[in-house]
């Protein structure tokens, strides 16, 4: 092998296959490159108006490794055409070397469509789905509902295993959304391996709910997390009051030290850019800009 090539050429293919090694080694320690340790997605929520080719086209573009992908009513795959449909998204996503990470879906307990929606994903590759929100009642038990809630997520635990995929529940903000407080969703999933039942921790959402708690709801979901949501927002002064308006990465509430305390986890998983503050059929002229900025700014913050 030597004698086929000049010593200079040797010594730098071997510096190179060094280089490699140790490249290697640092990920098996847990400090891995930014882009080897974590996948950046996108919820393409926002774009879904585009058919799969021009979604595919724009991931690519943007530079994301892939989309989180809304399969429920009205979304981007209907769950009545999983089995036609998205196949055809994961095509033309493999097209552009991207991938489908994440399924968004209406899965709250198992039925014979959200079956067929999952065994769908699985068979894909695709492993790890969001759950639908739950809302509480106000005429019931808030205790009785979390005691419903975690008999159908055990269920849904079975068959995960099953297929081998893993759900995730999104905590949101709002006066009634079960998870809002984290406290309450955390009860029902440390009952549960969370290698079928996880939490997509959102941190704009924690921010908004938390104000200055949520360090302690982040570190509550830490050791259940399966993928992590990040958008950001501020607080808007109105005519009848204050209220919550979503806003690009980096000029709101949320703050670059939630990134800085994942990053000290072992969190590997996918993060996924939400993008709240583009209106319902914004052109992909006016939103391209804002996607690559956002993509900037969490890049940055994991440097």
């Amino acid at each position: 092998m030597v004698s086929s090539m000049t010593r200079r050429e040797f010594v730098a293919k071997a510096t190179l296959a060094a280089a490699v090694a140790m490249a290697g080694t640092s990920v098996a320690r847990g400090q891995p490159e930014v882009k080897s340790r974590y996948r950046i997605v996108a919820f393409s929520k926002s774009f879904q108006q585009l058919n799969y080719e021009q979604t595919a086209d724009l991931v690519a573009e943007v530079g994301w490794d892939g989309i989180e992908c809304p399969v429920r009513t009205k979304g981007q795959v209907e769950p009545q055409r999983v089995e036609d449909d998205l196949p055809k998204l994961v095509d033309a996503m493999k097209q552009r070397q991207r991938e489908v990470t994440i399924i968004t879906t209406d899965v709250k307990e198992v039925t014979p469509l959200n079956e067929k929606v999952l065994r769908t994903a699985a068979k894909l590759g695709i492993r790890q789905y969001r759950l639908m929100h739950w809302k509480y009642a106000k005429d019931k038990s808030l205790e009785l509902q979390l005691k419903e809630m975690a008999a159908k997520f055990k269920d849904l635990a079975a068959l995960n295993k099953e297929l081998g995929i893993q759900a995730g529940y999104q905590n949101h903000s709002g006066v009634d959304y079960i998870g809002a407080p984290v406290w309450d969703v955390y009860s029902v999933l440390k009952e549960l391996d969370p290698k079928h039942m996880a939490m997509h921790f959102d941190i704009g959402h924690a921010t908004l709910e938390g104000g200055m708690s949520w360090p302690i709801q982040a570190r509550l979901a830490q050791p259940m997390l399966g993928a992590v949501y990040i958008k950001d927002f501020i607080w808007e002064k109105t005519a009848t009051g204050w209220r919550s308006k979503w806003c690009p990465l980096g000029q709101g509430m949320v703050k670059k030290s939630f990134i800085d305390e994942l990053k000290k986890s072992d969190f590997a998983g996918p993060i996924s850019q939400h993008h709240e503050y583009f209106e319902a059929g914004a052109s992909r002229d006016k939103m391209v800009p804002g996607f690559k900025k956002d993509l900037e700014v969490l890049r940055g913050w994991l440097a």
